[in-house]
C-alpha cells in the first residue's frame, strides 16, 4: 500500500510539473527597426500573436542606420548572446549572418514560401537554408511636390538632368516668394549603406555598372560612374543643402514633409507618413520612378532593399520565435503593415488587393519598379560585402565633400577592391 501511495504521489508531481511546463509562456525578444513606425507596427503585430499563443514579447529598438544595427547584431552573435531571438536584417545581411541564423523551412509551411517573390527567397537562402523569411521588399522611389510642379508648369523629370533643372527653378521660385527654407532635392548622404544605395542608383542609372559584376569583376572604376558622381557633386550648395551630406532616410523626410523640399528619394515608407493627418504636405505629394542619366546604357532604375526576419541560433526558444516569424511575415499582417505604413509586401498574392491598393496608389506600378531594381553585390562578394560597400561610402562621400576628384577617389576604390578580393576572387 506505501508503495502504490508513493507511486501515485509521484504520479501526481509529474503531472503537476508536466502541466506547469505545458503552459509555462516563451519570452520572445524581438529587435525591430526604429525607422519611421517600423516599432510600432512592430510592437501591434507581436502583440497580437502574443495574445493569441499566450507568449510574451519584448521589443528591443536597434539603431536606424543600417551600418550601426549590422554592428550591434555581430556583437551579440559573436559572443553567442540569447538576448535577441528574432533579428530584422537587411536585403545584404544573409550571407554575413547566416552562420549564426537557424534554418526556417521546417517552420513554415512550403505553399507559403511559394507566395513570396523568388528573388528573395533565392536571396534569403544561404548554403541550402532558408536563414531568413522576408518581411517587406523595397525600391528607392522619387517623391515630388505635385502642388509646386503645377503651380510653375513643370513636368514630372524623366532624367537627372530634368530634375536638376526643375529644382533649380522652383526653389529660386519659392524662395523669392518667401519660403527662405525651401530646398530642391533631398536624400540620404550620410557616410552609411544609405549613400550606397543613392551611389549605386546614380552609377546605374548612366550605366556605370555595379560596382562588381555578377562574375566578381570590379566595374566601378568608368567614366560613367565618374559621371554619376560628379552630376552629384554638383547638387551640393545648389538644389541640396550642405548638410545633405549629413541626412539618413528620416533627416530626409523631415525637411520635405515640413514642406521645404520640391523632390526627395527614398524608401515607400515614407508615403504614409508624408499624408498622415496633421502632415504639412498631405495631398500634395505624388511618386515616381528616380530619374535616368543619360548616354549609353542610361536607364530608370532603383536600389532593391527590403527586411527580412531571422532567428537566432543562440536563441532559447527557436520553435516559438520562428512561429513569431512565421505570423509576421503572413500575408495578414503583411497587408496590414502595408495599409498602415506602406510597407510593400513580399506576398505576391497581395499585389492585387484593393485596400493596398486604395492605401498605397504607387503600388500599382511597383512591380514594375521592382522588375528594374539594382541589386547591391552582396551575393558575389559575400562576406566581404560590408567591407565593399564601407570602401564604396567613402569613396563617393569624399567626392560629394570635395575631398579628392571623382575620377581619382574611383581609381583609388578600384585598387582597394583588387586588394580585398584578391584579384577578384572574394
Amino acid at each position: 500500500m506505501a508503495r502504490i501511495r508513493t507511486l501515485i504521489a509521484a504520479g501526481v508531481l509529474f503531472a503537476a510539473s508536466f502541466a506547469s511546463h505545458a503552459k509555462a509562456e516563451a519570452n520572445i525578444n524581438l529587435s525591430c527597426s526604429s525607422l519611421g513606425i517600423e516599432l510600432e507596427l512592430c510592437q501591434t503585430g507581436a502583440d497580437q500573436w502574443a495574445k493569441q499563443t499566450g507568449n510574451k514579447v519584448r521589443l528591443i529598438s536597434a539603431p536606424p542606420d543600417g551600418n550601426e544595427r549590422l554592428a550591434f547584431y555581430q556583437t551579440l552573435l559573436a559572443a553567442g548572446s540569447s538576448d535577441i531571438d528574432i533579428l530584422q536584417v537587411d536585403v545584404v545581411w544573409p550571407g554575413i549572418l547566416a552562420p549564426h541564423l537557424i534554418d526556417l523551412s521546417p517552420f513554415i509551411p512550403k505553399e507559403e514560401l511559394a507566395d513570396h517573390f523568388d528573388a528573395l527567397i533565392t536571396n534569403n537562402t544561404v548554403a541550402g537554408k532558408l536563414i531568413a523569411a522576408p518581411f517587406f521588399v523595397d525600391a528607392g522611389l522619387l517623391y515630388y511636390r505635385k502642388d509646386l510642379l503645377d503651380k510653375y508648369a513643370k513636368s514630372v523629370p524623366k532624367t537627372w538632368a530634368e530634375l536638376t533643372e526643375t529644382a533649380k527653378a522652383i526653389t529660386e521660385a519659392e524662395r523669392n516668394s518667401g519660403n527662405k527654407d525651401m530646398q530642391g532635392y533631398v536624400w540620404q548622404g550620410r557616410a552609411y549603406e544609405g549613400l550606397t544605395c543613392n551611389g549605386i542608383e546614380w552609377i546605374a542609372s548612366f550605366g556605370g555598372g555595379t560596382i562588381v559584376d555578377e562574375s566578381g569583376r570590379i566595374t566601378i572604376n568608368n567614366a560613367q560612374a565618374v559621371r554619376a558622381i560628379d552630376m552629384a557633386r554638383g547638387w551640393i550648395g545648389t538644389i541640396s543643402p550642405e548638410g545633405v551630406l549629413n541626412y539618413a532616410e528620416e533627416d530626409a523626410r523631415g525637411v520635405f514633409q515640413s514642406g521645404n523640399a520640391v523632390f526627395m528619394r527614398n524608401w515607400p515608407y515614407a508615403w504614409s507618413l508624408a499624408n498622415t493627418g496633421d502632415s504639412p504636405v498631405k495631398g500634395k505629394v505624388a511618386i515616381a520612378v528616380l530619374p535616368q542619366g543619360d548616354g549609353s546604357g542610361a536607364r530608370h532604375t532603383s536600389a532593391l532593399g527590403g527586411q527580412q526576419l531571422a532567428v537566432s541560433k543562440y536563441s532559447a526558444h527557436p520553435k516559438e520565435a520562428a512561429d513569431l516569424v512565421r505570423y509576421l511575415t503572413s500575408a495578414d499582417e503583411q497587408k496590414r503593415r502595408a495599409v498602415k505604413g506602406s510597407f510593400n509586401p513580399t506576398r505576391k498574392s497581395l499585389y492585387g488587393d484593393a485596400d493596398l491598393l486604395k492605401a498605397n496608389p504607387f503600388l500599382k506600378d511597383f512591380a514594375a519598379v521592382v522588375a528594374s531594381t539594382v541589386a547591391r553585390p552582396s551575393t558575389v562578394t559575400g562576406n566581404k560585402y560590408n567591407q565593399v560597400s564601407s570602401e564604396f561610402v567613402r569613396a563617393v562621400h569624399n567626392s560629394l565633400a570635395g575631398q579628392g576628384t571623382a575620377a581619382d577617389n574611383l581609381a583609388r576604390l578600384e585598387k582597394m577592391l583588387d586588394r580585398l578580393s584578391r584579384g577578384g576572387g572574394w
